[in-house]
């Protein structure tokens, strides 16, 4: 499958954010690291079962070694809130992520996504971090 018409999508949105793509670029093909803020940002573009997926997310926070029910439950009725993304548990990290099938993606898309994805990780990354690790994780 050739993916190569959503690697320019990626890299078109990312020189709109004026970035050079090119510095972003991750160790694979269709893999790129960007930072908002505080925050992380990954995209991937990837088959899956002869799909196409683009994928962007960014890690928000580790898992708190207390206070876990509560932290569980804030992420929970955080996730209720957010718009077109949702916060996921992966090993011990809360992930912000989005992630759809690249048929009928548009540049317009790639970068709603990109730019909701870095609001959202550059605000709760603080805020987890503050109040679950008292400021430092």
């Amino acid at each position: 499958m050739d993916l190569t018409h959503v690697h320019v999508m990626v890299e078109n949105v990312i020189r709109r954010f004026g970035i050079d793509p090119t510095s972003c670029r991750g160790e694979k093909p269709g893999q790129w690291n960007l930072t908002k803020g505080s925050a992380q940002i990954w995209i991937d573009v990837m088959e899956i079962n002869e799909s196409g997926y683009f994928q962007c997310m960014a890690p928000i926070s580790a898992v708190p070694a207390s206070r876990t029910q509560e932290f569980y439950q804030e992420i929970l009725e955080t996730n209720h809130k957010l718009y077109g993304v949702g916060m996921t548990k992966f090993k011990e990290w809360i992930y912000i992520k989005t992630i759809r099938e690249t048929d009928g993606l548009d540049e317009n898309e790639v970068a709603a996504q990109m730019n909701r994805i870095g609001v959202y990780a550059d605000d709760y990354d603080d805020y987890f971090k503050n109040k679950y690790f008292g400021g430092v994780a």
